[in-house]
């Protein structure tokens, strides 16, 4: 047992070292600064102004929420340092070993290569935690202000971003052990993400399957945890989709085993992971940890549509790319779902833009079912909605409090010292920190 431990610790303080070691790491540490600092100052100048700074009418709600204005677009570079510079980062690491020839002699150990690729794995997530470290300086920046911090919404934040890099992390080192050169798995992981967008816009063209699936890629994934929503089953399917990434590329790894073995294997975990991800899509548990409770209805609202028991039906005439569809959603029916896991929605429309199905009398139509009564409204603001609900199903409809109402966090402060602490303190830790490794090398 003592042997292992110690072969546990040999491993991870070589992984370590090599990850220091990685000019690409280096780069990717010294671009994290400014990428959060242009984000930063743009989000703290914008939410300045809309609270009154330089003259401005100061307002209030969710516009001076500090996850909307600030938490958001701040770590907004965390996705986009996760999307373009980690996967390069996580390649060198997986596929170095491969191109000195160390694997090979690593492969003579008894140790298996899952535990090597888990001990890679954790390596990188550090090094992606010690990256964090910049959006992190804004939040004492932000404080430092006078803004306030709600800690529940910042800690889905960070979680969200965390999760995104560990499927990145996967991604890419799934990429580096199935083919052979390092540049080839880097624009296969390219491939890859690009491949998500296109499906974000198959789904706002066509709708339907398309929708649904969207919802689990990384980038709506992001979007759902930068709002202050945690979703079960977005949670489970991204560990799934992680722990498939790596035990592919512990497959791939095994250079000993032959290739139409690992292909039945890689097939085998494939069926495996598909299966997990359907079984996980029926989880409909979900949190909503945003202050101004951006992602649900008011209380009293979330505990008069508890009191409905029969499925609702929601039959929607509009295409996909009309404006009224997205704000149903966006604003109704996601918050709806959390509340009534049995809704069944369904969307009608011939085309997917719907300009010449405007003049059909049908569209514009929602009907509602319940309790084989129906009713039909053309109004998709969130007040008629459950207006028409309450109505159909016999509910009165509570009154909302003054206490339930959020009133905002309005801040006229300019970004003081921002750009020093991003642009130049930043960048020069970093630099010092490898002329000293350097040194004592």
């Amino acid at each position: 047992m003592l042997s292992r431990n110690r072969a546990w610790a040999w491993l991870l303080r070589k992984e370590w070292r090599e990850l220091m070691s990685s000019r690409s790491y280096w780069v990717f540490l010294i671009l994290m600064g400014p990428l959060v600092g242009v984000s930063f100052i743009s989000a703290v100048r914008t939410y300045a102004e809309a609270s009154g700074l330089g003259g401005t009418t100061a307002g209030v709600g969710e516009a001076f929420s500090p996850l909307i204005g600030i938490w958001a677009p701040t770590f907004s570079a965390c996705e986009i340092a996760a999307a373009f510079l980690l996967p390069f980062v996580a390649i060198r690491l997986v596929a170095g070993d491969r191109q000195s020839g160390a694997l090979k002699l690593e492969m003579q150990h008894p140790m298996s290569t899952f535990v090597r690729m888990g001990a890679k794995f954790l390596v990188l997530l550090v090094g992606w935690l010690i990256a964090l470290l910049a959006p992190l300086a804004g939040v004492l920046l932000w404080k430092s202000y006078g803004g306030s911090i709600y800690a529940p919404e910042l800690l889905t934040v960070v979680f969200g971003h965390l999760l995104n890099a560990a499927l990145t992390i996967a991604l890419a080192s799934a990429a580096a052990s199935v083919v052979e050169h390092p540049s080839t798995a880097a624009i296969l992981t390219l491939a890859v993400t690009v491949g998500t967008w296109i499906i974000s816009f198959v789904a706002a063209v066509h709708g339907g399957f398309w929708e649904r699936a969207v919802a689990y890629t990384p980038t709506a994934m992001v979007a759902q945890f930068q709002h202050g929503l945690v979703r079960l089953d977005v949670v489970l399917i991204a560990i799934t989709a992680v722990l498939a990434g790596l035990t592919l590329a512990g497959i791939w790894m095994r250079i000993g085993i032959a290739v139409r073995r690992r292909a039945y294997e890689s097939a085998a975990l494939a069926a495996l992971a598909a299966a997990m991800v359907f079984v996980c899509t029926f989880a409909t548990v979900s949190w909503d940890t945003s202050e101004n409770r951006m992602n649900s209805f008011s209380r009293p609202d979330e505990q008069a549509l508890r009191q409905i028991r029969s499925p609702l039906q929601i039959e929607a005439h509009l295409s996909p790319e009309d404006p009224r569809r997205a704000d149903l959603e966006r604003r109704v029916l996601s918050k709806l779902r959390r509340v009534m896991p049995t809704l069944q929605v369904r969307y009608v429309s011939a085309t997917a833009i719907g300009l010449f199905e405007q003049s059909q009398s049908q569209y514009g139509e929602v009907w509602y079912r319940l309790n084989g009564r129906e009713v039909m409204s053309r109004a998709t603001t969130p007040e008629a909605v459950l207006e028409t609900i309450y109505s159909l199903s016999g509910i009165t409809a509570p009154t909302e409090s003054a206490e339930d109402i959020f009133r905002g966090h309005p801040l006229a402060v300019p970004p003081k010292g921002a750009a020093v602490v991003f642009y130049l303190v930043w960048p020069a830790l970093v630099v010092s920190r490898i002329i000293f490794q350097r040194r004592i090398a």
